[in-house]
């Protein structure tokens, strides 16, 4: 199994960017397929980016292309997620996660990922 642990959540202000930074440890992180999840307030827990395995393929959602990228480091097992241009609905927690089932493809659903970190924080001030 893997550990995951974000970093880099933060108060901003609309317009900004942050760069988030999964740090991954345990298993081999090339592995597993990793993704980026935002729970905003009192609401579900949304997939917003994910990258495969070796890097080769990456999907960003609609509301976030554009503005966010996703890359990966397998020699320093980590992930990130840089977000630019950042708007007030974009306030929340984000998670990363570690799906170690689909082998080249990305998935985009909560289930698809075994493996969680704790979160970190990212507020969008207008």
């Amino acid at each position: 199994q893997v550990q995951l642990r974000e970093s880099g959540g933060g108060l901003v202000q609309a317009g900004g960017s942050l760069s988030l930074t999964c740090a991954a440890s345990g298993d081999t992180f090339s592995n597993y397929a990793m993704g980026w999840f935002h729970q905003a307030p009192g609401k579900e827990r949304e997939f917003v980016a994910a990258i495969s395995r070796g890097g080769a393929f990456s999907y960003i959602v609609d509301p976030a292309k554009g503005r966010f990228t996703i890359s990966r480091d397998n020699a320093k097992n980590t992930v990130t997620l840089q977000m630019n241009t950042l708007k007030p609905e974009d306030t929340g927690t984000y998670y990363c996660a570690a799906d170690g089932v689909t082998r080249y493809a990305v998935r985009g659903t909560r289930e698809d990922y075994a493996y969680w970190g704790q979160g970190t924080q990212v507020t969008v001030s207008s």
